[in-house]
C-alpha cells in the first residue's frame, strides 16, 4: 500500500489541530510539517516542542513524514555558513523527536547579489558537504527540494547531488515545480526520469503554465503527467512518502487537498 501524506501549507482558515484532523479523517496517513510548527523565535525548547508535536500527531493516527526546513545554502561567508549549518544539525535532532523515518526537506538557497551565478553550485556544495557528518550520524537523510529559481535549474541539482555523492542526500520531487520554473511538458518528463534515483520525498502537485502564467490545480486536473511521474518513482524503487501539495481555487474548506488525497489513493497503489 502507498504511503500518502500532506503538506501542511495553503490550509486557510485551519488551525494546526484542525489541519490535523482534517488529514486524518479524509484518509492521509502522513503529514509533512514546517520547521514553524516546531521551532519558532518565541520557543525556548524546540525539542521539548517537538515531542509535543509528536505527540499531537500520532493521536490523530498520522505520522511526520518530513520536516521542511527553510535553510539558506546559497552562501559564501564562513559565519554564515557555520550558522546555517548549525541550524540544520538542529532541525535534524528535531526530525529525529518527530519521527524515526522522516526526512529534512531542505531548500537550495535563494539568489543573491553576494553570490554570482558561477558560484552557486560551489556554495551549495560545500554547505551540504559539512552536514555529512551529522546526517551520518543521525541517520537523517536531506530531501533538496527543486523549488526557487537555482535548484529548480535542473542541471544545478543534478550536479550537486553527483558532488556531494551521499546516499543519505538526495531530493524532495516536486512535480509542478520544475513547470513552474518554465521547462516545457516534455522536458519535465525526462527530468523526473533522471532525478528518481535521487528522491527522498515528494510534492505531487499539478497546475498548468509558468511562472507569472501559473494556475494550481488538484491532482489529475492539471497538465502535469502525473503517471509518469509515478512510473519513474516505482521503477526507481522508491519506497517514500507520496505527499499532496495544492495551490488551486479550492483551498477553502480543504476541498482541494481532499481531491488530491482522492487521485494519490487511486493512481499511487
Amino acid at each position: 500500500m502507498a504511503k500518502i501524506g500532506v503538506i501542511h501549507y495553503n490550509w486557510p482558515g485551519f488551525s494546526f489541530e484542525e489541519f490535523l484532523r482534517f488529514a486524518a479523517e479524509t484518509g492521509y496517513q502522513y503529514v509533512e510539517l514546517q520547521i514553524n510548527d516546531v521551532w519558532t523565535p518565541d520557543v525556548d525548547n524546540p525539542e521539548a516542542n517537538a515531542e509535543r508535536v509528536r505527540k499531537l500527531v500520532e493521536s490523530y493516527g498520522l505520522k511526520v513524514s518530513a520536516l521542511a526546513a527553510g535553510n539558506d545554502f546559497l552562501q559564501t561567508d564562513e559565519e554564515t555558513i557555520r550558522y546555517q549549518v548549525e541550524r540544520m544539525k538542529r532541525i535534524c535532532r528535531l526530525t529525529r523527536i518527530l519521527s524515526e523515518e522522516a526526512v529534512v526537506r531542505t531548500e537550495g538557497g535563494l539568489p543573491k547579489e553576494s553570490v554570482p551565478r558561477q558560484k552557486w553550485l560551489d556554495a551549495l556544495t560545500e554547505c551540504f558537504q559539512r552536514c555529512l557528518d551529522f546526517v551520518d550520524k543521525m541517520g537523517v537523510a536531506l530531501a533538496i527540494d527543486n523549488h526557487g529559481y537555482i535548484t529548480n535549474d535542473y542541471t544545478i541539482l543534478y550536479m550537486l547531488l553527483q558532488r556531494v555523492n551521499h546516499p543519505l542526500i538526495g531530493t524532495n520531487l516536486d512535480t509542478m515545480n520544475y513547470r513552474w520554473y518554465g521547462h516545457d511538458l516534455q522536458v519535465c518528463k525526462r527530468i523526473y526520469e533522471l532525478m528518481a534515483p535521487y528522491v527522498k520525498h515528494t510534492h505531487f502537485k499539478d497546475g498548468f503554465g509558468s511562472l507569472a502564467e501559473y494556475r494550481g490545480a488538484a491532482l489529475g486536473d492539471g497538465e502535469i503527467d502525473l503517471l509518469h511521474a509515478l512510473n519513474c518513482l516505482k521503477q526507481a524503487g522508491y519506497s517514500g512518502v507520496y505527499c499532496a501539495e495544492y495551490e488551486g481555487p479550492e483551498a477553502a474548506g480543504g476541498v482541494g487537498y481532499a481531491k488530491c488525497y482522492r487521485w494519490l489513493k487511486e493512481h499511487a497503489g
